[in-house]
């Protein structure tokens, strides 16, 4: 069975990265998924049910995890002991609170557009750029300890956050049009 004391990159034989390699990533999930999941065990003792199945649980929470950029970001930073505090915190930067307005401002304003569908796809195309870039810029954060470091990968996760929140909400301002069709 799995060991519960180990942290997700460890359960899954990672480094722990925030660059984490998503090939080895999936492949060590599904051996492990393999060995631990709960219908091998259909034979079993209750307990032993009841074991595969909290380590398959925990198995899936590690993967899911360790998958999602954002949630690997959080969890690194829990990690490494920084202060996350509540989900509801905003992003201090005011250039970026502006953005923040600019950005909800624009996807408001496309249901009006003569082309909404390619106005939302220009939107959507360009978070997922600078999702991309913040990403990588997350990842050289996390790669040092250094308190500054810390506070900056804990600043861009909010705004990764918010980025991520802008990207639903324009699809699913997408979805509704396609429902007034």
């Amino acid at each position: 069975m799995l060991d519960f004391s180990k942290n997700y990159f460890e359960l899954l034989g990672l480094p722990v990265d925030y660059a984490a390699d998503q090939e080895k990533l999936a492949g060590r999930y599904r051996e492990l998924q393999r060995e631990l999941h709960p219908d091998r065990f259909a034979g079993g003792s209750d307990q032993q049910r009841r074991l595969s199945m909290q380590a398959s649980s925990h198995l899936n929470e590690a993967y899911s995890t360790l998958r999602d950029p954002l949630k690997r970001a959080r969890y690194l930073l829990e990690l490494k002991g920084a202060d996350l505090g509540a989900d509801h915190q905003t992003a201090h930067d005011p250039e970026f609170l502006m953005e923040q307005m600019e950005l909800r401002e624009e996807l408001a304003a496309a249901r009006n557009t003569p082309d909404p569908y390619q106005t939302i796809s220009a939107l959507v195309a360009g978070l997922d750029r600078r999702l991309e870039i913040m990403a990588e810029d997350m990842a050289g954060y996390l790669d040092q300890a250094a308190p500054e470091k810390l506070e900056a990968a804990r600043e861009l996760l909010l705004k990764m956050q918010f980025l991520r929140k802008l990207r639903q909400d324009a699809e699913q301002l997408e979805a509704e049009l396609d429902e007034a069709l």
